[in-house]
């Protein structure tokens, strides 16, 4: 016969047994003691938190045949040896998961109205009740409604939300919360040490936290770390059964996040995923650590369920991180978590949330330009000037425009108003209407075609976001000029296209200041 899991041999036998549900048991055992037992009851609150097993309490304390109720259910008497062994005929469990039509509650009225068959009261649970269709809730109703007297009902459920307000209207509700953290590892280490299992304290607190409040959660747990009674269960033993990450790797994690040391972290995260813990129950771990730095952070130590040296830990990093990278991380790696779908290389969610968690390399830095290619004057060109020499990285970044060529501003000409229409959507299409010509020095010619795009474009407002958008894609500052296509310049007609075509006719012209006196088409 196989051997009988912890959560079922465990479970409470007595309201005394029932751990942080003290606000539920009170007032059941005080009803007992008055005889004003409900027709009806809604359990509801997380799963593993004592629904059930409270309402099969009930159930014995009812049918109890002790003298004393202050002592029901006594689990002495014959019928609650019966509920205990599961064979008591007037307690029926329901689940509702699998009995969710109209019809299963059609058949449960029909036989509601038969009375006890051993004790003075029947007992139905029906667990998980907001599975039921809408159909099956409207039967159910009448039943609430006028039940017969020697009838009770539990209904228990996880989701509340969605049970219609005409049951919940019919029924006494009680709300069970989560169990706190010291109470869950007391049951652990009774249970351990009733089991006569060496294990450590840190041990039953690591299979507690990942219980997550659930009792029965946390016993199952720990019935994985009892394959054999006569080994000892250290720390590392646990982490290693239960698939979770060194709590070392977590706080160093959170440490590389406040440190802003993308290295370390990935390297922290490929190391505790290599040597065999769970991604996503190592994203929990991180994300229940940063959750108590905020709280240390916003609140003091005293909201920690923690030892000291761990209450430590957290201080210090509080202290040395802001609010705004708290958040930052908790929200990554809380949203990598909840979009999690696996796949073939499971810690990359958690590296893409730790890169995001840290502060970014800028990526906002001007591509660099290449400097043009040293050529021998072009025949062309006549009256060459000398050549300034290259700028030093102290000078100033306005001198620095004579490293972009005419040819460079064409081909990035679409980047420069990209940038021009998210800063002045006004300002955007006059662009339509101009071109870039050439550059002389640290100014850029701008060709129009109507006077009026030139007046609107030469508008100060307008001119100076345009400049600036020039200094972000380029990273130099350039001055603009606007002049229409008709207007003389410094060349004859036609040579600005020369120049944007001809690397070296355009290195004569910008970068030595020469003039083109004529040329042939």
């Amino acid at each position: 016969m196989p051997a009988q899991a912890l959560y079922l041999k465990w479970r409470p036998q007595t309201f005394e047994d029932v751990i942080g549900q003290e606000h539920i048991t009170r007032t059941l055992r005080n009803a007992l003691r008055q005889n004003r037992i409900r027709h009806a009851y809604l359990f509801s609150g997380p799963r593993g938190t004592g629904k059930t097993s409270t309402a099969r309490l009930l159930a014995k304390a009812v049918n109890c045949q002790h003298a004393d109720p202050d002592q029901r259910p006594c689990n002495e008497c014959a019928h609650c040896i019966a509920v205990n062994e599961g064979r008591y005929l007037d307690l029926i469990e329901i689940d509702a998961a699998s009995h969710t039509s109209v019809d299963d509650v059609r058949d449960l009225r029909d036989k509601i109205a038969f009375s006890p068959g051993e004790g003075t009261f029947k007992v139905y649970i029906i667990d998980e009740v907001h599975r039921f269709s809408g159909a099956a809730f409207d039967a159910l109703l009448k039943t609430l409604e006028e039940p017969p007297s020697h009838a009770i009902f539990v209904l228990a459920t996880t989701e509340i939300a969605k049970v219609p307000a005409t049951i919940k209207s019919r029924c006494l509700a009680f709300e069970f919360r989560r169990v706190a953290l010291d109470e869950v590892v007391e049951r652990l280490a009774w249970i351990a040490e009733t089991e006569n299992v060496s294990i450590d304290r840190a041990a039953l607190e690591l299979v507690a936290r990942e219980g997550t409040g659930s009792v029965r959660d946390s016993i199952s747990l720990l019935d994985q770390l009892l394959s054999d009674p006569e080994l000892h269960i250290s720390l590392d033993l646990a982490e290693q059964v239960l698939g979770t990450a060194s709590g070392q790797n977590v706080v160093d994690l959170a440490q590389a996040v406040i440190d802003d040391d993308a290295a370390r972290g990935l390297d922290i995260i490929n190391m505790t995923v290599d040597g065999g813990a769970d991604p996503r129950q190592f994203g929990r771990q991180v994300i229940e650590h940063l959750r108590q730095i905020l709280l240390v952070k916003m609140a003091g130590d005293v909201m920690i369920d923690a030892t000291a040296e761990r209450r430590a830990v957290l201080r210090q990093q509080a202290e040395a991180v802001g609010h705004r990278a708290l958040l930052a991380a908790l929200r990554a790696f809380n949203a990598a978590l909840q979009d999690w779908q696996g796949g073939w290389l499971p810690q990359l969610p958690l590296e893409l949330a730790f890169l995001e968690s840290v502060k970014p390399v800028a990526d906002s830095e001007p591509e660099p330009v290449p400097r043009p290619r040293a050529a021998p004057p072009a025949p062309s060109v006549s009256s060459p000037r000398p050549a300034a020499a290259a700028p030093s990285a102290s000078t100033p970044l306005a001198s620095a425009a004579h490293t972009i060529r005419a040819a460079d501003v064409k081909e990035l000409w679409p980047r420069v108003r990209d940038v021009v229409k998210s800063q002045h959507r006004s300002a955007y299409p006059l662009l339509d209407h101009a071109a870039p010509r050439e550059i002389r020095g640290d100014l850029l010619l701008l060709t129009v075609q109507e006077a009026i795009f030139k007046q609107k474009l030469e508008a100060p407002d307008t001119r100076a976001v345009l400049e600036a958008a020039l200094a972000e894609v380029f990273g130099v500052a350039l001055k603009v000029k606007i002049i229409l296509a008709d207007e003389t310049g410094k060349h004859p007609k036609g040579t600005s296209e020369l120049i944007a075509q001809d690397d070296v006719l355009a290195f004569g012209v910008n970068e030595l200041g020469g003039e083109i006196t004529d040329f042939e088409e």
